[in-house]
């Protein structure tokens, strides 16, 4: 029997004690309740959680951070007030290490460097622009970025964002003139039939806010025509 496409199973729990759960986001899923009025992550998790541990009350779960819609991989969610507090403080203090992976077809000018913005976001269009100095209502953002592969004519680039702004690694990297495949947004000549792009948070690292012990957690890529391309830059 096939998977409800708005459903958590055990299959897409990376990491779980009693604080925290790391799940994989699907590309197209929410992770929160928007005007679309889809199913939302946080609430799939809770019913994960509710039905697993035989909760009639419904379970707790703190949303820490947030990935866009089209982008797939871990995301980490607290499963008490508690470890919220505290995961809230290490983002705020950037004491979390994220690693993304994006696909790009344009060379980007450089192959490794850092990037530094001040982005403008449009809420009303959802679209965030990047200017290279400072501006008035201008957030700073900075990533790293590597180029680490070179397959089918796609380059594969590990992000490292220092900061965690709106649509962040897609707009800066469309600042490189290498906006991410599918991402018709920021530059990409087509959308995607999946309504995805090709970022992926591939990986989270930090030191567990209670048992004060080195957490690393993995995604795998997504499995489907188009990412498979590149499992073998997978370590």
């Amino acid at each position: 029997m096939e998977q409800d496409f708005y459903a958590v199973t055990d299959k897409d729990i990376l990491y779980e004690d009693n604080h925290l759960i790391a799940v994989y986001k699907k590309a197209g899923w929410i992770v929160q309740v928007d005007d679309t009025g889809d199913k939302s992550l946080d609430e799939m998790v809770k019913t994960y959680i509710a039905e697993k541990y035989k909760k009639p009350n419904g379970a707790f779960l703190g949303v820490v951070h947030r990935l866009d819609r089209p982008v797939s991989g871990v995301i980490l969610f607290a499963k008490t007030s508690k470890s919220l507090d505290r995961i809230n403080k290490m983002f705020k203090e950037r004491e979390m290490n994220k690693t993304y992976w994006a696909v790009v077809k344009n060379k980007p000018s450089k192959m490794n460097g850092n990037l530094v913005h001040w982005l403008v976001k449009n809420p009303k269009k959802n679209i965030t622009t990047a200017y290279n100095h400072e501006v008035a209502k201008g957030q700073r953002a900075e990533l790293n970025f590597k180029v680490i592969g070179h397959i089918d004519g796609y380059y594969v680039i590990e992000v490292d964002p220092i900061t965690g702004r709106p649509h962040q690694i897609r707009v800066q990297l469309a600042s490189l003139g290498s906006p991410i495949v599918g991402d018709n947004k920021y530059g990409y000549p087509r959308g995607s039939r999946t309504k995805s792009i090709s970022l992926h948070a591939k990986k989270l690292e930090f030191i567990h806010p209670v048992k004060k012990e080195k957490i690393t957690i993995e995604a795998p890529l997504p499995k489907d025509g188009f990412w498979n391309k590149f499992t073998s830059l997978e370590r």
